[in-house]
């Protein structure tokens, strides 16, 4: 392949896979979230605000345009009590080790915004721990 084409495209699929991270990422924090059941404005606001402090927030990766489409999966996946199956997707596509070893503190800072961590969310936050701590 011509060096120039090379170059044009190198970044193309570290940035593809670090938009599917962010998603994942998203989607993890979400999902602590609602597992109590109860959806506040503070802890919408902390996942953005670890969202930008992350780096996350790029050309091709927004938290407010991903906030819908990642909260109808999570929904989802609570109705249909798909949790588990929805945590190994995310899994898989969290490969990279600085990431991964975020996750469960991010996830410990949405689930601690309240001040009062509920039985839900400990249990899902024990299961981020045995994936990604």
């Amino acid at each position: 392949m011509n060096q120039r084409v090379k170059d044009l495209y190198s970044h193309v699929s570290v940035h593809a896979t670090a938009d599917r991270e962010h998603e994942a990422a998203v989607e993890l924090l979400l999902l602590v979230m609602v597992s109590d059941h109860h959806i506040s404005d503070d802890e919408v606001d902390e996942i953005r605000h670890i969202s930008d402090d992350s780096g996350w927030e790029t050309q091709t990766f927004s938290f407010d345009q991903y906030f819908g489409p990642a909260m109808a999966k999570v929904r989802a996946a609570l109705a249909d009590h798909t949790v588990e199956a929805l945590l190994d997707d995310i899994d898989g596509r969290v490969s990279n080790h600085l990431l991964r070893a975020a996750l469960f503190s991010a996830a410990r800072d949405v689930a601690d915004i309240d001040h009062d961590i509920d039985p839900a969310e400990e249990s899902l936050l024990g299961q981020i721990a045995a994936r990604f701590d």
